[in-house]
């Protein structure tokens, strides 16, 4: 079978690998579509793991169940996260679950970037039947969602609240649409962009603006007569985008960092602001089942869709194309296809 192989960042190579072994509880997984997600283009992030197959953020049919498998069968159309929590731990009890160590240890093997991969039974407690009425590249718009239905709900939005959504690439897109799902007063989109500040507009923002230097407060100011935001939602993963996202909140706001930094990135803050703000600076990785169910029913109702939000598709053996597209500010999501 062909695999996408990441030796480094723009060092990506289609080549032949072995097609997996089935287990007694395991199930193979024939792709027919996967996403390239924001942090594949992070170089820092990826870099880090290489080599590997690429892909998370897969959707395709089961080839072939193991003789201990009774979910699923073969033909189901699929999607699969690529961590799975045990549900048993102390973290999975408090609904932690992307601290559990079971989720963090699991994946699919070898990569979403196959043209088929194995599903273990960890796995296979957060992968979902697709309805027919979801296709290919509406379900791989599921794992992200998920993120940024976590994202929000941590970010605790209320009904009303204006939010400021800085970075509209796909999360933030994404963000916008939900925020305005969920009730949100004004939604301000932020970006470097004007054609994604104008796309934010389209897909539900009230305003969208543009930054140039460090603007973007005063915009903010303007807009919101001096009450600044109730939620920030920060895309970009540096510690100057945080800082300016606790800039642009107002008293007893919520800011989320949705992106990781580099490790040695650090962030300068006044807690005497902080404290007498009250700002609540929150993080938010990832997602987990809880997530991607209701994903998946924000997807089924046709809130997050690919009509919408997918703008490029490749098939597998244009994959270094596909991810340089995916680092254009033209792109929101790019997606690998495969042959039926």
């Amino acid at each position: 079978m062909q695999v996408a192989r990441l030796y480094d960042f723009g060092d990506i190579r289609v080549e032949e690998s072995v097609r997996p072994e089935v287990g007694p509880d395991d199930i193979l997984v024939r792709a027919r579509a996967c996403g390239i997600c924001s942090g594949d283009i992070m170089p820092w992030y990826i870099k880090r793991k290489a080599p590997l197959v690429l892909g998370h953020e897969p959707v395709g049919v089961v080839e072939e169940a193991g003789a201990l498998v009774r979910d699923f069968r073969r033909g189901e159309r699929v999607f699969v996260h690529h961590h799975a929590p045990c549900f048993q731990c102390s973290a999975c009890r408090r609904g932690e679950y992307v601290q559990c160590p079971t989720w963090r240890a699991t994946n699919i093997r070898p990569g979403g970037m196959a043209e088929y991969f194995l599903v273990s039974a960890d796995n296979q407690r957060d992968t979902l039947r697709l309805p027919d009425s979801v296709s290919d590249a509406d379900g791989v718009l599921i794992e992200p969602a998920a993120c940024v239905v976590k994202s929000l709900k941590r970010s605790s939005l209320k009904n009303g609240e204006t939010i400021l959504v800085i970075g509209l690439g796909i999360m933030g897109m994404m963000h916008v649409k939900l925020a305005r799902h969920m009730g949100a007063g004004m939604i301000i989109g932020a970006d470097l962009f004007h054609t994604r500040a104008n796309r934010a507009v389209e897909l539900g923002a009230d305003r969208g603006i543009v930054v140039a230097g460090d603007n973007l407060i005063e915009q903010v100011r303007e807009i919101t007569k001096g009450a600044m935001a109730d939620v920030v939602i920060v895309g970009p993963g540096t510690s100057k985008a945080i800082a300016t996202g606790i800039a642009a909140a107002g008293k007893g706001a919520t800011v989320v960092q949705f992106t990781a930094t580099p490790p040695d990135d650090e962030l300068v803050v006044r807690p005497h602001d902080l404290y007498f703000n009250e700002t609540r600076l929150i993080p938010s990785y990832s997602c987990g089942p809880d997530e991607t169910r209701e994903a998946m029913s924000l997807v089924e109702r046709g809130v997050i869709n690919a009509g919408e939000l997918v703008t490029h598709r490749f098939p597998l053996e244009r994959i270094t194309e596909a991810f340089e597209t995916a680092q254009k500010p033209e792109s929101l999501k790019v997606i690998v296809t495969f042959a039926s």
